[in-house]
């Protein structure tokens, strides 16, 4: 019985592992982790950029001075 039960799984098994190369394998997957590595950069320098500035202007105001205000910006 434990035979059948091992046959099974190594044909299971096999069948698996066709399926994934037939999807494209490996090598879809690093096309896919290579294009998202691309797109958490930007997120990531643009992030960094806003907290830059934030932090210039919170530093501004423990200071004492007032933040500065863009002209022409109310409507």
């Amino acid at each position: 019985m434990t035979a059948l039960v091992f046959i099974i799984s190594v044909i299971a098994l096999i069948i698996a592992i066709v399926a994934f190369r037939r999807t494209g394998g490996m090598t879809e997957l690093k096309e896919d982790i290579n294009s998202l590595d691309s797109i958490t950069s930007s997120f990531r320098e643009r992030s960094a950029n806003a907290l830059e500035k934030m932090e210039k202007v919170l530093r501004k105001e423990e200071k004492g001075e007032a933040p500065e205000k863009k002209e022409g910006g109310d409507q």
